[in-house]
């Protein structure tokens, strides 16, 4: 379990390993069958969005034809129209945490991988993002994580951005995992993170500080390798 000395940086990694449980609820892991089934699917399903071809998709992702396929049968599977919706989301995420209250962190990661801001997350938003969590270079996947965190886009992340990450953190597994943690934990851990983080004191953490600071993090960097070749 997660140690309470390293909960200011879970706002960076937790988004990696809660995904690995989000692949598995969609059936990820699994085996599947035939090599070109998945463009069957494709062209038969009747759904309310239809993917990019495969090949496209392989082309813009750092997925192979046949992690393509897994991902999409699993995909396919769980959201049968072809997108989730943020509902759909936060239930997913609900049944991790049956104590606790995850929907304001599932909120944060919809909104995430919802770049287009139409409210619904289709096969290719899930497989952008996916690719850029498990296949990403360092950088890719501090950017990404640094996106997530930055609420309002603007460039930067302000302790009042970090507080809330940290409340709904707190929410889906603090009171639960910590018992004894007292309410002005999730406030201290942002005043942690902004020790470490914001190099020139001046109140808000750039990417460019996010990203050094992660870098020089040993823990983070090893945690990080952790997610290569999960599929």
């Amino acid at each position: 379990m997660l140690s309470l000395d390293g909960l200011e940086m879970i706002a960076v990694l937790v988004v990696m390993g809660l995904f690995i449980k989000v692949l598995e609820q969609f059936g990820m892991f699994e085996p599947v069958g035939g090599e070109d089934s998945i463009e069957d699917d494709f062209e038969l399903s009747t759904v309310c969005h239809r993917p990019e071809s495969m090949d496209k998709l392989q082309e813009q992702t750092k997925f192979t034809k046949k992690e393509l396929q897994v991902l999409y049968r699993g995909f396919k599977n769980e959201c049968p129209s072809g997108v989730v919706n943020e509902e759909n989301f936060k239930t997913i995420y609900s049944q991790f945490f049956p104590q606790g209250d995850s929907s304001m962190y599932a909120h944060f990661l919809f909104e995430a991988f919802d770049t287009d801001k139409n409210g619904s997350v289709s096969f290719e938003d899930f497989v952008f993002g996916l690719s850029i969590i498990l296949r990403g270079t360092i950088n890719d996947r501090l950017n990404w994580a640094f996106n997530l965190y930055d609420l309002n886009k603007d460039g930067c992340i302000t302790k009042e951005e970090m507080l809330d990450i940290m409340k709904s953190i707190y929410d889906m597994m603090g009171k639960c995992t910590y018992p004894n943690m007292q309410d002005e934990a999730p406030r201290e851990h942002v005043e942690n993170f902004f020790q470490k983080m914001d190099r020139n004191k001046d109140g808000v953490v750039t990417i460019e500080e996010f990203i050094e600071s992660c870098q020089k993090d040993e823990n983070i960097m090893q945690s990080m390798q952790l997610f290569d070749n999960v599929i």
